[in-house]
Formats: C-alpha cells, structure tokens, sequence
C-alpha cells in the first residue's frame, strides 16, 4: 500500500506533468508569459509550457474575421448620409512581433473592436465631408479605397490588416432622397424634351431638305424636258423647211407655180384640224379669200427665208 507521502508526491508529478502540455488548435496562435512578461507564442499543436510559472495569456486567432457596422456621415452640403458596411480583417502575419502586438495593444477584444470601428466610420466621415450628396452614390469605391489606405497604416501598428471593405447600402435622409427623386424626375423629363425637340428638329429638317431636293430635281427635270422639247421643235422646224426648201426646187425646175405647196399645206391643215380636234372648237377661216390670204403670207414668208439664204 502507498502511504499518504507517495500518493500526494504522485499526484503532484501527475499535475505537473499535465500542466506542462497545452494543445493549441488550428488557425490559433497562443501567447505565454513568465511572471506576467511575454516568453513566447506556441504554434498549433501540442505544445510544452514550464508548469506552474509559463501561463498562457491569450490565444489569437489568425484566421480572417467579419464584423459589420452602420453610422452616418454628412457631406459638404449638409447632407446625412447612413453607411452599413462589412469588415474584412485578420492578422498580419505570424510573426513574434506581430503577435505580441496583436496581444499586448488593447485590454480585450471589445476595446480593439471598438477602436476598428471608429476608425473605420472616422475615415469614411472624414471623406464624405469633402463631397457633396450627388457624388456620393458614385464614389463608393473610391471611399473604400480612401479608407483602406488610411486605415492600414494604422492597423499596421496593432498586427491587424484590412483585408476588404464592402459599403453594402448607401442611403439619405427621407427628405433628401425625396428631393432627390424629384431632381431625377425632372432631369429625366427635360431629358425627354430634348430628345423630342432634337428629333422633331431632325424629322422636319429631312423633310425640308427632301422637299428641297424634289424642287430641285424637278426643276431640273422641266428644264430638261423644255430644252428637249425646244430642240425637237427646232429639228422639226428644220426638217419641215428643207422639206419645202426641196420640194420648191424640184417644182421650180418642173416649172410649176411653188403656190401649190402652200395650197397642199392649206388642205392639210384643215384635214389635220378635222381630224385632230377631238370635239374642240378650233375657228378656221375657210373661204377663198382668207385662203388666199393666208397663202399670199406664206408666200412673203417663203421670199423672206430664200433671201435670207442667198444673203448668207
């Protein structure tokens, strides 16, 4: 049988020596101390402590980490503006240094949580306040880009870094986004006045530029057709005259009076009128004196023409 002594000396080795292991899970770095000093940071793992004077302190996770905030800032214009945003961050690295900072800068998680979240809102306030409400909607990532590089500087110093920042809603006053609704109504309306003014403008300047273009094309088509129509009749009217022109030489030579060629054109034309009139009320002097009349003007005109030529 042991006695008491044994059992108790048993006992302590059995405490000590289960006081000499500590298991450190995965992700998890744990911070030792001897005397209330830093000694060391134990890996994940079983790991071996100096019993009763080497405690772990704290354990760190070195896993990333969320947190989610809302506040309000005001802009350059005196407007509020509510932010809901989402932290992304984590441990720099394993480092010693990094660890002791990690461990040893803030009283407890609350106090380092409390202090992320007012940088985060004192950056985010301290860039909104340069702009004005309209440019806020617009600039979301150029706050987080503001804020990120602010904030590592800082976060440096406590062994954390930010890994992301996501402003998930951006919202104004009930007021303001009112105000808002009625700018974007109104812009939206004289939007639509200009595009209808613009396209009323286009449709009636095609169509002016089209009608110009038809007065154009038929002036120039009636210009065409009368000078077409202008050398027809002179063709026509040449072609007649060396007609005649022939057939009063061929007469002349045969020693026939020319009059018969206008009798000839005379009884044409009235057969033509005749024939042609088409139900029209044409007045013809028919007699034999307004025939020879007529015939005596030919005849004049006939004279005209040949001494014309023989003058050229």
């Amino acid at each position: 049988m042991f006695s008491i002594a044994t059992m108790l000396i048993l006992a302590f080795i059995l405490v000590t020596v289960l006081l000499s292991y500590v298991t450190v899970q995965q992700g998890t770095i744990a911070v030792t101390t001897i005397f209330g000093k830093f000694s060391r940071s134990l890996r994940p793992g079983l790991n071996f402590k100096i019993p009763f004077i080497e405690k772990v302190f704290k354990k760190i996770s070195v896993q990333n980490r969320s947190s989610e905030l809302g506040f309000q800032a005001v802009t350059v214009d005196q407007a509020n503006v509510n932010f809901t945003a989402m932290l992304l961050y984590s441990v720099i690295n394993s480092d010693e240094e990094t660890i002791k900072n990690v461990a040893f800068k803030f009283v407890d998680e609350r106090n380092f949580m409390q202090a992320l979240v007012r940088s985060v809102e004192g950056s985010v306030r301290a860039f909104v306040a340069t702009k004005k409400q309209s440019e806020v909607l617009i600039l979301r990532r150029d706050i987080v880009e503001a804020v990120k590089d602010q904030l590592d500087r800082t976060l440096e110093g406590w062994g954390y870094h930010l890994i992301d920042l996501q402003l998930n809603d951006i919202t104004f006053d009930e007021e303001v986004m009112r105000s808002m609704a009625k700018v974007v109504a109104s812009n939206n309306l004289r939007s639509a006045a200009e595009n209808e003014g613009q396209a009323l403008l286009i449709t009636r300047t095609k169509a002016a530029e089209a009608e110009g273009n038809f007065i154009k094309i038929s002036a120039q088509a009636e210009k065409d057709a009368s000078q077409l129509k202008g050398q027809g009749i002179a063709l026509f009217r040449q072609e007649v005259a060396k007609g005649m022109a022939g057939a009063a030489k061929e007469m002349q030579e045969a020693n026939l009076d020319a009059s018969l060629i206008l009798f000839s054109m005379w009884t044409e034309a009235v057969k033509n009128f005749a024939q042609e009139g088409k139900g029209n009320v044409i007045f013809l002097d028919g007699s034999v004196e307004g025939m020879q009349k007529t015939m005596k003007d030919m005849i004049a005109l006939n004279q005209l023409n040949q001494n014309t030529n023989n003058k050229k």
